[in-house]
């Protein structure tokens, strides 16, 4: 089962990322503030759970979250910073926009640039093992899925509802078919390095 960080009154939020290994589309990220009652025994890493589960507990983090928001990085600003740089300004676009102001960010992984004067304790795989980052993984991963099905509708070709943009066989083959869309991060290595990539719009 899965507990907060902090067992004080510190209004932590917690934060996660969802999309840093795609080839293609923006990095989403997520803050949640839960209130100190919260408890949800199905809550766990969004890798762990399934579609329709990380979607039922979505609703029940959007409702319940004291405060929660989510940031985007586009393609092409992964490009200009890269994509480490892009996680951490996503996550400090996401907690920009919380109505409530924490005192405390509990951040998934090892490295974290700091936000403003707030303190934070960065925490490897937090999102298996504290529910504010948990929560934020799943509203990270949900909102960017959202995003990626939306982009299928405009280049269907490259199956993106159902890889989400990661390096499947059947995405990078579609690559080398139809070119790279203004979605793909040209930083990445999207073809083997022979080959030149082609432009589809």
């Amino acid at each position: 089962m899965l507990l907060p960080y902090h067992t004080s009154d510190t209004i932590e939020a917690g934060c996660d990322e969802a999309g840093r290994g795609c080839l293609a589309g923006a990095v989403f990220a997520a803050a949640v503030v839960l209130p100190k009652s919260f408890a949800c025994e199905e809550l766990n890493d969004s890798k762990k759970l399934t579609e329709k589960q990380r979607d039922k507990l979505r609703i029940i983090i959007e409702q319940e979250a004291l405060s929660w928001a989510v940031g985007v990085v586009s393609s092409a600003e992964i490009d200009e910073i890269n994509i480490l740089n892009a996680s951490f300004l996503a996550m400090h676009r996401a907690i920009a926009q919380l109505s409530v102001s924490p005192e405390h960010l509990l951040i998934d992984g090892n490295r974290f640039t700091k936000y403003k004067e707030i303190p934070h304790t960065t925490v490897i795989k937090g999102d298996g093992k504290y529910l504010s980052v948990a929560a934020a993984s799943i509203l990270a991963k949900t909102h960017r899925d959202e995003y990626m099905m939306q982009l299928h509708e405009e280049y269907p070709a490259y199956c993106w509802n159902r890889n989400k943009g990661y390096p499947t066989k059947r995405h990078r083959k579609a690559i080398e078919e139809f070119g790279i869309t203004p979605y793909h991060r040209i930083s990445f290595t999207l073809l083997p390095s022979k080959q030149q990539l082609s432009f589809n719009f």
